[in-house]
């Protein structure tokens, strides 16, 4: 029976033509939903319709020929932006399974966050950053985008502060009678270890 699937299996041709497109290799321009709309005026002639977060966003470049030199990143917090469109030789940031290092040219990926150090690389300058989590979008353009939940200059924490937030969650923990107290102490527990090994090295 195994000799007849794989024979069935090799006899297949395989249609290199009818694979499905990766994401980016799609038309960066967004296309206009002219269905929605031409509802829309049917039944709200009077209002313009909601745009939608395409309306917003500046259409992506085209994916290069050839590999770029420089990597372009935006770094986004809830509140603010700390890198628009900046150009850099590489990223390192700390995703939920190991550091991971972004050159220009890397594959098209999404990375959870973890708490640790995002490090910017820019000739011989290294910007770092302490983020909390959050999710690193690498686009087959040499574009990266990330976005955390909470991130701060590596050198404007205190090692002092760090240090009693740890011994202060760790007591917490052990004095937990809830599965939610138990929860909460544990997650000051890994972010202050990881504040702490960030700036003790």
């Amino acid at each position: 029976m195994l000799r007849r699937a794989s024979m069935l299996l090799a006899r297949r041709p395989i249609l290199a033509a009818r694979a499905r497109p990766f994401s980016t290799d799609l038309p960066a321009a967004p296309s206009a939903d002219a269905t929605f709309t031409e509802a829309w005026t049917k039944v709200i002639p009077n209002m313009d319709p909601p745009k939608t977060s395409l309306s917003f966003m500046q259409p992506r470049p085209p994916t290069p020929s050839s590999i770029p030199s420089k990597l372009t990143v935006n770094f986004v917090l809830p509140y603010a932006s700390e890198l628009a469109t900046k150009e850099v030789d590489m990223v390192i940031v700390p995703a939920t399974t190991g550091q991971m290092g972004v050159l220009p040219g890397h594959v098209a990926t999404i990375a959870e966050l973890k708490p640790g150090v995002l490090s910017v690389h820019k000739g011989s300058e290294v910007t770092k950053y302490f983020v909390s989590s959050g999710f690193v979008f690498i686009h087959a353009n040499s574009f990266a985008d990330i976005i955390a939940v909470e991130a701060v200059p590596l050198d404007r924490l205190d090692v002092n502060l760090v240090q009693k937030g740890l011994a202060e969650f760790t007591s917490k923990l052990s004095s937990a009678t809830t599965d939610l107290e138990k929860a909460e102490a544990q997650i000051g527990i890994d972010v202050h270890s990881a504040l702490n090994s960030a700036l003790t090295g």
